[in-house]
């Protein structure tokens, strides 16, 4: 008598018992996707827009005005590494910020300045500095002022 190769248990289908032949997985293990997410639809902008309506919003920008880089003369909202500044209804700040180069020295001091220069402005309740690398930094975020006492202008 020879053995049907047919009836004989398939090595790449789950030999749980109970479990369906070909049957989809069941766990979120066996879906999880590895490729990377699909890029913004266009016009979809690579910042998040600031609360620029909110009450606090100036005077927040204005406590950012006085952080410098000790290496560049020139405040680092006016630099352009202040990307999104937002402003909930109960004063909570998060600032997502950039720097001019992710090997910067004060990298790891920077969003502690601006979180120091940031929770003395009347109403903030607390401020989340978050450092952020997309987009990169470049010299067109800067401001007309910051282009101008740099000597690109």
């Amino acid at each position: 008598m020879t053995a049907d190769s047919s009836i004989q248990p398939d090595d790449t289908q789950d030999q749980t018992p109970g479990a369906v032949p070909n049957a989809a997985p069941t766990s979120t293990m066996d879906t999880i996707q590895t490729s990377p997410a699909p890029p913004p639809a266009e016009g979809t902008p690579m910042i998040k827009p600031s609360s620029v309506d909110h009450p606090l919003y100036s005077d927040v920008v204005e406590a950012c005005r006085t952080v410098f880089d000790p290496e560049i003369p020139v405040n680092i909202y006016e630099l352009g590494l202040i990307y999104t500044i937002d402003i909930s209804e109960e004063g909570d700040v998060t600032i997502l910020m950039s720097l001019t180069a992710p090997g910067c020295p004060v990298a790891g001091d920077m969003p502690g300045w601006v979180a120091d220069a940031v929770e003395p402005v009347p109403g903030v309740k607390s401020v989340n500095v978050e450092l952020v690398w997309e987009p990169m930094w470049g010299m067109d975020m800067m401001s007309d002022e910051a282009r101008l006492e740099l000597g690109f202008m």
